[in-house]
């Protein structure tokens, strides 16, 4: 769904500039609460890095049409919503500068629809469900896959609006609209199926590395003399010992997102995804501009002079990956490093036992509910 240049005009992309630029100064406020210590940053750059990767599959949905995620739902479950909407901001930067995609005046409407709009839809939508639905693992991954699939023909109908306003083709706005919907309907279900797969998985390994289902413990009940009552607080929720590195968790993620990116998008469809489609079917694909990065060495997912789809593909996948990861990670490493120089200026340390570091203390006895609580 990147738009290209041309869609809209300068007015109103600029004015979805100023819009994107306000939003991100607003995240960097609030990425610095969310990400909590520096060993955060890597795992958000992670999570930066796993996007681009999972956008480079595109999957048929119907008619010869593809999509492919757009991460927002995904990234404001595992690391929250305002380091989600900077996670897919860096990839769509990367992808507009290093790769091509995305027009580079249309990037303010592109981080606006596929940044902003997902992940403020989709986090709201989450957070709403796991309040009323009972407090386990199952249910933060069907909250996921419901917020998923919602935040995808959002970001459509964000789309129509802007193009409403700033559209350079005269086309019907109604039939834009049906027809962007309808098609990213479709892509939302690949969009939450794969979302929830992976927020399911993290969850599997390490629950408490998934922001949003940070605070859903359950207290383990006793029964007195006929009664529930609360079992006695003793301290943290242990993390099982093979899984409580989070130096595992990122290599791991690091090797699957190379692997995705780097073998598997070469099985990707190479149909036109949603937007492409509606855009040829309506006459607005011929206002498309000349990206201005087109000579890129990696423009359109290949290295340049490298013979062989296979092989140029792979490379230029692997690449996205690791500056993706590269950046992410110095972007958030910066964001939590400033949080912290703020806070000393703030006030003098004072004297308390620290919080134990789930890396490194030992687990602690206190027990969820049940097998499946998180």
């Amino acid at each position: 769904m990147h738009v290209p240049d041309g869609f809209i005009n300068a007015p109103v992309s600029a004015a979805t500039a100023v819009v994107a630029a306000g939003a991100i100064a607003v995240s960097l406020r609030g990425a610095r609460r969310e990400l909590g210590s520096e060993r955060a940053a890597p795992l958000a750059g992670l999570v930066a890095a796993f996007v681009f990767a999972v956008q480079m599959l595109n999957f048929p949905v119907a008619g010869g049409t593809s999509g492919h995620l757009l991460g927002g739902a995904l990234a404001a479950i595992l690391v929250g919503p305002y380091t989600g909407v900077l996670c897919v901001s860096v990839v769509l930067l990367m992808q507009a500068i290093l790769f091509a995609d995305g027009g580079l005046t249309a990037l303010g409407v592109n981080i606006t629809c596929m940044a902003i709009v997902t992940t403020v839809v989709a986090y709201v939508l989450f957070r709403g469900l796991v309040k009323v639905l009972p407090r386990t693992r199952r249910s933060v991954t069907a909250a996921s896959f419901v917020a998923a699939l919602v935040s995808v023909p959002a970001s459509a109908i964000a789309f129509t609006l802007i193009y409403a306003i700033g559209g350079t083709a005269d086309v019907s706005i109604g039939r834009v609209a049906t027809a962007m919907v309808g098609v990213h309907l479709l892509i939302g279900l690949g969009e939450a199926v794969i979302t929830a797969l992976t927020v399911g998985a993290v969850l599997a390994v390490r629950p408490d590395l998934v922001y949003g289902a940070r605070g859903l413990e359950q207290r383990l009940k006793l029964r007195v003399n006929g009664e529930l009552v609360d079992a006695p607080d003793t301290g943290p929720v242990p993390v099982p010992v093979a899984a409580r590195s989070r130096r595992t968790v990122w290599i791991a993620g690091l090797m699957t997102s190379l692997v995705l990116a780097g073998f598997v998008s070469f099985y990707a469809s190479a149909d036109p995804d949603g937007l492409e489609r509606v855009a040829a079917d309506h006459g607005i694909a011929e206002r498309a501009e000349e990206h201005a990065a087109a000579d890129s060495p990696l423009a359109d997912y290949g290295v340049k002079d490298i013979e062989g789809a296979r092989l140029s593909g792979g490379l230029a996948g692997v690449i996205g990956v690791g500056l993706t990861v590269v950046a992410g990670t110095g972007v958030f490493w910066v964001v939590r490093r400033r949080r912290s120089g703020e806070t000393s200026d703030a006030a003098p340390p004072v004297n308390k036992p620290s919080d134990p570091d789930p890396d490194t203390a030992p687990p602690a006895n206190k027990h969820t509910g049940t097998d499946t609580d998180v």
